[in-house]
């Protein structure tokens, strides 16, 4: 990363995602540049998606990377459904605003989720989906401790293709005992 990006990136707020950034989250995850790593559609209307990311949700994690009144990057650790036997468990979502990849903005949003996830909500176990083409997530994974579990073959619909995704997860590394 050369300077002039390290500067930006460093500029940047990493902060709790709050009921009033919906809009602004719904608007960053739903553009050209980032709504194809995920799996949204595009030209979806910003109200589609206000019910969920305005939610409060007491076992989850949501942050946003703000820059100036900007928000740029959007990353969360969702429950995985209502089982008891399934509460360590957490999925990752990370959503960057195009201009803004490549800063290390995704890697201060995921250090923040890690260390929430394992020094202060009892999460044993990350888990994501990313598509097989984008070897520049999966370079960000790997780096944060995240390993191929498997491969989903033809699992989302992107540009007109099928794509194959992997599934990846990551442990706590240091599990917390009496």
């Amino acid at each position: 990363m050369d300077t002039a990006h390290k500067a930006r990136a460093n500029a940047i707020e990493i902060r709790s995602a709050e009921p009033s950034d919906a809009a602004a989250i719904s608007s960053l995850i739903g553009q050209l540049g980032t709504f194809e790593g995920l799996l949204q559609t595009p030209d979806a209307p910003i109200a589609s998606r206000l019910e969920f990311l305005t939610k409060v949700e007491p076992h989850c994690c949501k942050l946003v990377a703000v820059a100036g009144d900007e928000i740029v990057g959007q990353a969360a650790l969702h429950v995985q459904g209502l089982a008891l036997r399934r509460m360590h468990v957490r999925a990752l979502g990370i959503g960057l605003h195009p201009a803004w990849q490549g800063r290390g903005i995704g890697r201060q949003l995921m250090t923040r989720l890690i260390d929430w996830a394992d020094n202060w909500a009892g999460v044993l176990r990350i888990e994501l989906h990313v598509h097989a083409d984008n070897d520049r997530a999966m370079a960000l994974y790997k780096a944060m401790g995240f390993v191929q579990e498997g491969l989903h073959k033809a699992y989302s619909l992107k540009g007109g293709r099928y794509v194959d995704s992997y599934s990846m997860a990551r442990m706590h590394p240091n599990p917390p005992r009496i």
